[in-house]
């Protein structure tokens, strides 16, 4: 008889249960968070058994705990999954059960698990993600606080290069102590955030193996080779997509769309998709709109372009990026370079 198990996890324990081909369902366990403990009840169960965990923060060394016991895990879309069980109710043992009964059922909306060289791998990229971002917040506030006192560095159009920061160095003294105290700080801060940026790419080019994959997805507009990185990464096995609109939804390029009394409108894009693989396609298409007047010709400005006029900047930057998503699974697909779509004036 076969057995399937739900875990519901939390940080410190998780609730195991139980049921059986007949929908039999057997007492909730709770297993404390110690890899003896974890290891021991996991070491309990039958040898191949499925079992159903949601996709929490911490399910990485779970997975690793029930693949190193010969076990077959499952990770569920926990938002999905708690719509599917349909309970009014919530305990941490209804939410087991309902995992299991889900698995059992087969209609367990499942996540794709990555392997653990490729869980690890991933890490790198997307610690680089952290960063950027914190070197982006830094030079914001920088910009801000320069432009209230209005101290205007128009000389140079990138601030923090080599030229700007020499300039930057003399006009600290237009502003008052303790905001020039707070800028150099940030300054500071920046150049060793920066410093990270580049030891961590480093890291990359040393640790991850450029693919074929990789090499595809350079061919994309805007795609260079770190976020070649991410973007392959972030994918994985492009057949587990079974067409492009999935990929650009799991992406997070697509938006709500609501439709009722023949009225349709479009909302904002979901937030339970891949923020990093989001992250890359943004940053792919912020590149194609700071090149376009280097490339006029390519569908990817018209696109961004067109859209602008109509909608606004950002929901141009969304539409880019969604064609890069479509576009990255047909490249990955056909095992082909990117080609410029043939527009209609074209033919």
């Amino acid at each position: 008889m076969n057995r399937y198990y739900g875990c519901d996890a939390h940080k410190r324990y998780s609730m195991f249960a139980a049921m059986t081909d007949g929908g039999r369902a057997g007492a909730p366990v709770r297993v404390e968070h110690t890899r003896a403990m974890f290891r021991g009840f996991l070491e309990g169960l039958p040898p191949g058994s499925p079992i159903a965990i949601e996709s929490v923060g911490n399910w990485y060394w779970m997975i690793d705990e029930m693949e190193r016991a010969g076990h077959i895990p499952k990770l569920a879309h926990a938002g999905k999954a708690k719509l599917m069980m349909g309970q009014i109710n919530k305990t941490d043992k209804l939410d087991a059960q309902g995992l299991a009964l889900l698995l059992r059922n087969g209609t367990l909306p499942s996540v794709w698990i990555p392997p653990g060289e490729l869980r690890d791998q991933r890490e790198l990229p997307r610690m680089r993600m952290g960063l950027v971002s914190i070197r982006t917040m830094l030079k914001n506030r920088i910009h801000a606080t320069l432009a209230k006192y209005a101290v205007e560095i128009e000389e140079v159009r990138d601030l923090f290069g080599v030229k700007g920061r020499e300039i930057l160095a003399k006009r600290l003294e237009e502003l008052p102590p303790y905001t020039r105290r707070s800028v150099q700080t940030q300054l500071e801060l920046l150049d060793e955030v920066e410093s990270h940026i580049q030891s961590c790419e480093e890291e990359i080019r040393t640790v991850v193996r450029t693919t074929p994959a990789m090499e595809l997805l350079k061919t994309l507009p805007g795609v260079g080779p770190i976020l070649a990185v991410v973007i392959a990464l972030e994918i994985g096995d492009i057949d587990r997509f079974p067409g492009p609109d999935r990929l650009a939804s799991y992406s997070g390029m697509v938006p709500r769309i609501r439709s009722s009394g023949g009225k349709t409108t479009f909302g904002k894009v979901r937030p339970d998709v891949n923020r990093y693989l989001k992250w890359a396609l943004i940053e792919a298409a912020n590149v194609i709109m700071m090149n376009r007047a280097h490339w006029p010709n390519r569908h990817v400005v018209r696109l961004y372009l067109r859209i602008r006029e109509r909608r606004g900047h950002a929901k141009a930057i969304v539409a880019v990026g969604r064609h890069l998503a479509e576009a990255a699974y047909w490249v990955l697909k056909k095992n082909g370079p990117y080609r410029e779509p043939i527009s209609s004036t074209q033919k």
